[in-house]
């Protein structure tokens, strides 16, 4: 009784990952079909087998590699700073009631700002060097983990919180047993959408402000007329894209596998 419903998970799983893919081979067909037949010119999207001889020519280029390790550079230290500000102010802001209403109003009107927004300060602050990059990525990715945070601190059961109280528990002892343990789900969330929305600025400030990485190439192969090479690269920020989410999902399972979103209900 208990193999087949064991298989059964596993089975869905292949089945949603055939469909993925079947949906990927549909649209490298379409692309591919709709220049040939000319129902879109070429010179603005080029067939599929184009854009493939482009991305390899491309991989077979060292500077290339180097466009990618300094925008995966960017990525992750600016992701690192954000994550450890994020969980650091959150846990404070929000464990410290006084502090949280004091910070609201702050974080309400400072969050909705679009990082893009302070691309003229980055400029300013840091030319086109890798810290215009940084400083959009931290602040665009420090909000995403500084809410989730809060939203942990404040789903910690009360009873368990005075409990620890009772016990005379100190600050310290409370975040690490109490706080911590709940907000921590919370904290991965925040984490993952920060990875995205972090590769989506780096790319973007290259793009803009022309930091060394993918998005400042991909500007000069638009500029340079070398449109399949500019599909290419774009192809490449893609499965980057895909690849940190994968990641993200990946450390999410295996650091909360005790957790019950994870592991799943216990059937009664």
């Amino acid at each position: 009784m208990t193999a087949p419903d064991a298989a059964a998970p596993r089975t869905f799983r292949g089945g949603r990952a055939l469909l993925g893919l079947s949906g990927l081979a549909g649209l490298l067909v379409l692309v591919e079909v709709l220049p040939r037949t000319g129902l879109v010119s070429a010179d603005y999207l080029p067939p599929t087998s184009r854009i493939l001889a482009a991305l390899a020519d491309e991989a077979a280029t060292g500077p290339f590699w180097v466009a990618v390790g300094d925008t995966l550079t960017a990525w992750a230290a600016g992701l690192a700073i954000a994550v450890a500000a994020g969980v650091a102010v959150g846990i404070l802001i929000g464990a410290v009631p006084v502090l949280r209403a004091v910070t609201a109003s702050t974080v309400e009107f400072l969050r909705p700002i679009p990082s893009v927004a302070l691309i003229p300060l980055a400029v300013l602050l840091y030319g086109s060097d890798l810290g215009s990059s940084l400083l959009l990525v931290v602040y665009a990715a420090f909000w995403q983990v500084l809410v989730q945070v809060l939203y942990g601190v404040a789903d910690v059961d009360p009873v368990a919180d005075e409990t620890a109280r009772s016990f005379r528990l100190g600050a310290f002892a409370r975040v690490r047993h109490v706080l911590w343990p709940t907000a921590l789900p919370y904290v991965f969330t925040g984490v993952r959408l920060a990875a995205a929305v972090a590769l989506v600025l780096a790319v973007t400030a290259e793009m803009i402000i022309g930091a060394p990485g993918l998005g400042a190439v991909i500007a000069v192969a638009q500029t340079s007329n070398a449109i399949p090479t500019m599909y290419a690269l774009i192809v490449v920020t893609g499965l980057l894209g895909v690849t940190i989410n994968i990641g993200a999902r990946a450390a999410e399972r295996h650091f909360l596998s005790w957790h019950q979103s994870v592991r799943g209900e216990i059937p009664a």
